[in-house]
C-alpha cells in the first residue's frame, strides 16, 4: 500500500518551525512495509489545502495528514478532509465530553472555540488525545484512507504508536525491518568497492550505503511478516559483511555511536584514558564525555592551543617544537605520551593540525592533522590530510582520534 504526508502550517512554510512530523511518520511507514512516494507541506488556506489534499488522495492509498486540528479559524484540516470525503461535520459527545474534562483537570476555563474540536466527520473513526484537546480521525471511503493527527509532536508520537501504529499494521501486515551497520576506517568509495556484487544482486534484504564524518553506515533492510522472520533474512547478510570488513564494523545497532563503543571498551578490559588536543579545542573530550557513565574511564584532559601550554601541562620538549613545530609527528606523539603520564591513564589521544582557514604553509597546508595514540607504554602518530572548511576538518579529526582509540583497545 502507498502512504503519502501532508503537513499543514504556513509556519512550516515560513520556516518558523523544522518540520520533524515528516522524518518521524517517513522512518515509522516505512517499517511498517508502506511505500511513500509522496510528502507536501500546505500553509493554512482552505483553497490550497483542499488541492493538495484531493491530489494526495487520488493517487495514494493513505494519506496521513499532521497540524490544523486545534480551536482557531485558521485550523481547517478536519473540515477541508471531511469535504473531500464527502462527509458533513457533527458533535461526537465523546470528545466532548474528554475536551471538558482535559480543561477541568488543569484548572483553566473553556473557550467557546474549544468545542470545535468536538466536530468530528460523520462515520470516522475517533482516536482519543492522551495529550491534548484536539482527537485524531480516521476516514475511510471507495478504498482511501485520511489519518489526521495533531500537530504538536508530543501529542503525535503517543498517538500514532498507541493508536494509529496497530490500525496501518493491519492493513499492511508485511513490515519492514533493519538494521545499521557501521564502519570506521574506511572512506565511502572503498566500502562500496568492496559490496558491489551485493549491491547489484539485491532484492530481499536490500543494502543501502550512508557516508558519514570517518564513518560509513550500511543500512541493511527486509521486508517480512514478522521480525523474526526478517532477522532470518538479514543475517547472512551481515554475517557477509563481517567476512569482509572484520573488525572495522563497530556495531549493528541503530542507536550506538563510535564514542559509545569506546567508552564500553576502556570499562570492559578496566583501563583509563585522557585526550591531549589543539586544533580540536576539546571536541574529541566532549565527545567521549557524552557516553553515560564515561566518569568511570576518563579522569581529566588537556587542551594545549599554545606552544607554551604544550610544553607546560604535557611536557612536550622545546627543541621539538622548535625544529618539527607544533603540527607534527613528533609533536603529537609528545602531547599523548605527557598526557597519559599527567592524568595516570592507560591510553591517550592527542590531536594537532591546521584547521584553517589560515595558517597553512606550502609545506604544512590548511587540513594536515598528526593524530597521536599512547597505548600503555607504546606510541605513535599519523598524518591525516582533511578537505573542507575548520568545522569540518576538526570534525573530521575527532572521528579519526576516536577510531585509532579504538583499534588500540582491539
Amino acid at each position: 500500500m502507498t502512504v503519502e504526508f501532508v503537513c499543514v502550517g504556513t509556519e512550516i512554510l515560513l520556516g518558523n518551525i523544522v518540520n520533524t512530523n515528516a522524518a518521524y511518520l517517513a522512518e515509522q511507514c516505512a517499517m511498517l512495509g508502506l511505500s511513500c512516494y509522496h510528502q507536501s507541506v500546505v500553509g493554512d488556506n482552505e483553497e490550497r489545502m483542499e488541492e493538495v489534499i484531493r491530489q494526495a488522495v487520488s493517487r495514494s492509498d493513505i494519506v496521513i495528514l499532521s497540524g490544523g486540528l486545534g480551536p482557531t479559524r485558521d485550523d481547517l484540516t478536519k473540515e477541508v478532509t471531511a469535504k473531500v470525503f464527502g462527509m458533513e461535520l457533527v458533535e461526537d459527545p465523546h470528545s466532548r465530553s474528554r475536551i471538558e474534562a482535559y480543561f477541568q483537570k488543569s484548572g483553566r476555563q473553556i473557550t467557546e472555540n474549544n468545542w470545535k474540536q468536538a466536530m468530528v466527520p460523520k462515520g470516522a473513526i475517533v482516536v482519543d488525545n492522551d495529550n491534548g484537546t484536539a482527537p485524531g480521525l480516521i476516514l475511510c471511503k471507495d478504498g482511501k484512507r485520511a489519518v489526521l493527527l495533531p500537530g504538536p509532536p508530543n501529542e503525535l508520537i503517543p498517538m500514532f504508536e498507541k493508536d494509529i501504529r496497530p490500525y496501518l499494521n493491519q492493513l499492511e501486515p508485511e513490515g519492514i525491518y533493519s538494521k545499521m551497520v557501521k564502519i570506521c576506517g574506511s572512506g565511502e568509495s572503498k566500502v562500496e568497492s568492496l559490496i558491489t556484487d551485493l549491491l547489484e544482486k539485491q532484492t530481499n534484504p536490500t543494502i543501502a550505503p550512508y557516508a558519514k564524518t570517518g564513518e560509513v553506515h550500511l543500512r541493511i533492510t527486509a521486508k517480512a511478516a514478522g521480525e523474526e522472520k526478517a532477522e532470518a533474512l538479514m543475517k547472512p547478510v551481515i554475517e557477509e559483511l563481517y567476512r569482509r570488513f572484520g573488525k572495522q564494523i563497530f556495531t549493528t545497532e541503530e542507536e550506538v555511536t563510535l564514542e559509545e563503543t569506546v567508552v564500553s571498551l576502556l570499562k570492559e578490559q578496566h583501563l583509563t584514558v585522557t585526550t591531549a588536543e589543539s586544533c580540536s579545542g576539546g571536541l574529541t573530550a566532549g565527545r567521549l564525555l557524552n557516553v553515560p557513565g564515561a566518569s568511570e574511564v576518563y579522569r581529566e584532559g588537556y587542551i594545549t592551543y599554545s606552544n607554551e601550554a604544550k610544553e607546560k601541562l604535557l611536557g612536550v620538549s622545546h627543541d621539538t617544537l622548535m625544529t618539527c613545530g607544533a603540527v607534527s609527528e613528533e609533536t603529537a606523539c609528545q602531547m599523548a605520551e605527557g598526557a597519559a603520564k599527567a592524568a595516570g591513564a592507560d591510553l591517550a589521544v592527542s590531536v594537532t593540525g591546521v584547521a584553517g582557514p589560515d595558517g597553512g604553509t606550502e609545506e604544512k597546508p590548511v587540513g594536515l592533522v598528526y593524530i597521536g595514540c599512547y597505548n600503555r607504554g607504546s606510541v605513535f602518530a599519523r598524518a591525516f590530510h582533511f578537505s573542507g572548511n575548520r568545522a569540518k576538518n576538526r570534525e573530521q579529526a575527532v572521528a579519526k582520534a576516536l577510531t585509532m582509540l579504538r583499534e588500540a583497545l582491539i
